[in-house]
């Protein structure tokens, strides 16, 4: 296998292998995801998406439907987030779906229904990107760049996002270990982008019951191993609007610095995953509960 050296490499290339100008800086790490240990940044990161602070100490909630679907249902929602007490609107404009025939989000036209809700409520967005070639565009509009399950490991699309001046929201693979989580962090870290939050939506289980198994040790696990924010996204784990607020609160009490929630003005009209989205009303009350936990442990 070929290696790059100074004469045959690009610009970019010769940046990172050019030496350090502050050798006394160097990272040292005995685990393999060296930029994202917290053995070379003790300190905890904090990352800005839209003016929002997230690992701060105060829980943050993104809150809207699984997927955009029209102009007048996304300002609905983001209206409806935001009088919830969220500060952060979700709505994918792609949605990656197990089956081909399933409604596949509105794809780059969304991306224009997105920037409208956000001027109409105030809250920054957060949308999935599905493809290297997609970053650019997606990231034209969106404050906050969602890697979902299925990409974890998609190795071109976690270095494009790296390259991409924008915060990473990067979602566990759904049988994805920690440490592979932790490294494909490390990617996005090793193009020169830190402001990324891990997003634990449940891994494959066994037990049919509910969609995953929403695995809230993770979070104070990630808060030993890593510098990084942890969010939990209990729609995903549980796939049950009726346990979603349990949940959440629990992660709080677990120590999450926040939740991706999906919340639909009417779930029952949704056009994806409408059995785990939860109305307006429990929304607020499930911020209202967070509130309390959040407050209780510090």
């Amino acid at each position: 296998m070929m290696t790059a050296t100074h004469d045959s490499a690009t610009p970019d290339e010769r940046s990172r292998l050019a030496p350090s100008q502050h050798p006394e800086e160097a990272i040292t790490s005995s685990a393999p995801y060296c930029l994202a240990s917290r053995e070379g940044h003790p300190e905890k990161t904090i990352v800005t998406v839209g003016g929002v602070r997230i690992g701060g100490g105060v829980p943050v909630v993104i809150a809207g439907p699984c997927s955009v679907e029209t102009e007048d249902s996304i300002i609905e929602a983001a209206l409806a987030a935001r009088a919830a007490g969220a500060q952060l609107l979700r709505g994918g404009v792609f949605k990656p779906r197990t089956s081909p025939y399933s409604f596949q989000g509105l794809g780059l036209a969304g991306l224009p229904l997105l920037a409208r809700a956000r001027a109409e409520s105030g809250l920054p967005v957060v949308t999935e990107v599905m493809e290297s070639a997609m970053v650019e565009p997606v990231a034209e509009v969106a404050d906050m760049l969602q890697i979902g399950s299925r990409n974890m490991q998609n190795f071109p699309l976690l270095r494009a996002a790296g390259r991409a001046n924008r915060p990473i929201l990067l979602k566990r693979g759904f049988a994805a270990t920690i440490e592979e989580w932790l490294l494909a962090a490390e990617y996005i870290l090793s193009e020169g982008n830190s402001q990324i939050i891990f997003c634990e939506r449940g891994v494959r289980s066994f037990d049919p019951m509910t969609r995953n198994l929403l695995d809230l040790t993770c979070v104070p696990l990630l808060a030993t191993l890593t510098h990084l924010p942890v969010m939990v996204d209990p729609s995903h784990g549980v796939g049950r609007g009726d346990l979603v607020p349990a949940m959440g609160v629990a992660a709080i009490a677990a120590g999450a610095d926040g939740l991706i929630v999906e919340m639909h003005p009417h779930p029952d009209q949704s056009l994806s995953d409408a059995d785990q989205a939860i109305t307006p009303q429990a929304l607020a009350s499930m911020i209202a509960r967070i509130e309390r936990v959040s407050a209780a442990l510090r």
